[in-house]
């Protein structure tokens, strides 16, 4: 056997070679393929979109805790998502009206650690949706959602509009633009 000689410009040739097959291997493992996890999935999906939730942080919390109006604004926010997810036809919407789970009933999924997951899977969902409407003043609010997979409560997506301006007669505006530009956006690319 003999030995090839080979000079350093070479080696260090055919070892960036190498690297470059590597990287370009871990990459397509890593990275998302073209229609994303969803096209494993079978479609349509099902989704329990639970209330979305006020997260009071402005100065007169305490003023309007549980306010009637306030409730009125977010059942709208509710509806509003659920109409828009289900008209896209990639989503089954899960009713969820019969989940007696105490963080439901109390409205307080944003603070249970992704146990809308577990509920979600009961429920017959393949993904859960939990909202959040946070007003950082009586003007002023963003919305936010998550999805996490049923089951496992591994986070599938986390969005936030940047959309600060308006009370809470606009909160639904602010979430269907989520809904529209965010969610629905990223399911047809």
């Amino acid at each position: 056997m003999t030995l090839e000689r080979v000079s350093p410009v070479e080696v260090h040739r055919r070892a960036r070679s190498q690297l470059r097959a590597a990287i370009g291997v871990i990459a397509l493992s890593i990275l998302p393929q073209p229609g994303g996890a969803r096209s494993e999935t079978k479609l349509p999906i099902h989704l329990a979109v639970f209330d979305f939730e006020l997260e009071d942080l402005s100065a007169g919390a305490n003023v309007t805790a549980g306010s009637q109006e306030d409730a009125t604004q977010l059942r709208k926010v509710s509806d509003e998502v659920r109409l828009l997810i289900a008209q896209s036809k990639r989503y089954n919407v899960i009713d969820v009206d019969g989940a007696s789970d105490p963080a439901v009933t109390a409205h307080s999924l944003r603070r249970c650690r992704g146990c809308d997951a577990a509920i979600a899977e009961r429920l017959g969902a393949d993904q859960s949706m939990t909202g959040i409407v946070s007003r950082m003043s009586r003007t002023e609010y963003q919305v936010t959602y998550t999805m996490r997979e049923a089951g496992s409560g591994r986070i599938l997506a986390v969005e936030q509009t940047d959309l600060r301006i308006g009370a809470d007669y606009s909160w639904h505006r602010g979430a269907a633009w989520l809904i529209k530009n965010k969610l629905l956006a990223q399911s047809t690319q």
